[in-house]
């Protein structure tokens, strides 16, 4: 490993303790009522040498393959050229190989003239046509982030168009009574029904048949997966912020769960973290998990309690079913979540598989259709889904609300 190397790693490890350090003294502004400017401002800065230091790591791990890539191929060359019957001279052989070394470290626009002619792929008439480029049979595809409501909401299936479930409404009080005491009816045990209806999505997509015979790819398996995922990222929006119209009722959209405040008008804190967890009873705590996002994970990692503990805690092993927590809790990142801000419900907070349920009706169906498109020479494909989503038992989720 070269000195640099060692050094950079040394100044990466000094910088996090850095920046542990000046978020501590943050935290202790906040507490005392003091101004965080500067340590806002020298966060930032950390954060920025932060990021520098991983486009340094990601180029480390590919360095070591991209070596050993292009000393294959000026192995090969070298191999190639130096054959009594390949037409090379000695000297054409060193022009092509400094060549081919000066492209391989400065790319084209670093070669002279006379070194371009030495590399006459570029000219198709001249040789380019007997040098194509290798096609790459894999589909690059964006990441499609998708809310993982059903890992914990209770999930059942259905063979009707919706369900109904049984819930008690109200309760009546146990009374106190003298031996000789008259006793009267206890009144208010009620019960009603919670209605889960299934409700339909779909996508269509025409593809030509000319197309579909003539493609590398397998255009049908890969639509398979598009609607999959597709279908899996519209249901999640639609379990965290439905609004029930047409689609399942999200969780943050129903107006019978409760919340509390942060303490802040426009950021989550520790004390509302804690108070939210206590805003549910005790039995629905002990398999509470957080659901927030990405951007609110970020927040919550800087955040401490009265005692001077982060509330984020890392997990010590994935092996032994250890995972990482806030305030012993386990948590999800859900995408469709909205980040801070003022009057906005940032975290959410509960047992989901007790307080909401999913119902599945028609698990996904893909229709090949080869004649209703067939005169314009398409193949339609027809997917759907219907499923349903609403919350159960309203008391077992609460959300913290970013307000003073």
């Amino acid at each position: 490993m070269s000195e640099d190397i060692k050094n950079a790693i040394s100044d990466l490890g000094q910088t996090f303790n850095e920046f542990k350090k000046v978020n501590d003294e943050r935290l202790e502004n906040i507490e005392k009522g003091e101004s965080t400017a500067a340590n806002e401002e020298k966060l930032a800065k950390i954060e920025a040498k932060l990021d520098s230091y991983e486009e340094m790591n990601q180029k480390l791990t590919t360095a070591a393959a991209n070596a050993e890539q292009i000393k294959e191929q000026v192995s090969k060359i070298e191999t190639m050229v130096t054959r009594p019957d390949s037409g090379f001279e000695s000297k054409q052989v060193d022009e092509y190989l400094n060549a081919f070394d000066r492209y391989c470290r400065k790319g084209l626009e670093g070669l002279q003239p006379d070194e371009k002619k030495a590399l006459t792929v570029s000219n198709d008439s001249t040789g380019g046509y007997l040098a194509p480029p290798e096609y790459v049979k894999e589909l690059l595809k964006t990441v499609t982030e998708i809310s993982p409501i059903r890992s914990i909401a209770k999930v059942r299936s259905t063979g009707a168009r919706s369900i109904q479930v049984p819930k008690r409404d109200g309760q009546f009080a146990a009374q106190w009574v003298s031996e000789s005491g008259t006793r009267s009816e206890t009144t208010g045990w009620t019960v009603g029904l919670e209605e889960i209806p299934a409700h339909e999505m779909y996508a269509l997509v025409d593809i030509s048949e000319q197309d579909l015979e003539d493609t590398v790819f397998d255009l049908e398996a890969e639509m398979q997966s598009e609607f999959a995922e597709q279908f899996a990222k519209a249901e999640g929006t639609a379990f965290v912020s439905g609004d029930s119209v047409g689609k399942p009722h999200g969780f943050m959209d129903h107006s019978g769960v409760g919340h509390v405040v942060s303490g802040d008008a426009n950021e989550i804190t520790a004390d509302g973290l804690i108070s939210l967890v206590h805003n549910v009873k005790s039995d629905y705590s002990k398999n509470g998990t957080f659901v927030f996002n990405r951007t609110s994970l970020a927040k919550i990692r800087k955040l401490k309690d009265t005692a001077g503990q982060y509330v984020f805690q890392a997990g010590m092993s994935l092996q032994g079913g250890v995972t990482n927590t806030i305030l012993g809790m386990p948590y999800v990142e859900a995408t469709d979540m909205p980040s801070e801000g003022t009057n906005t419900f940032p975290v959410a907070y509960g047992d989901f598989r007790r307080g909401y349920m999913i119902v599945d009706r028609v698990n996904l169906a893909v229709l090949r259709d080869p004649f209703t498109q067939a005169t314009t020479g398409n193949v339609r494909y027809i997917a759907r889904k219907r499923v349903g989503g609403q919350v159960i038992q309203k008391e077992a989720i609460s959300k913290l609300k970013c307000s003073t």
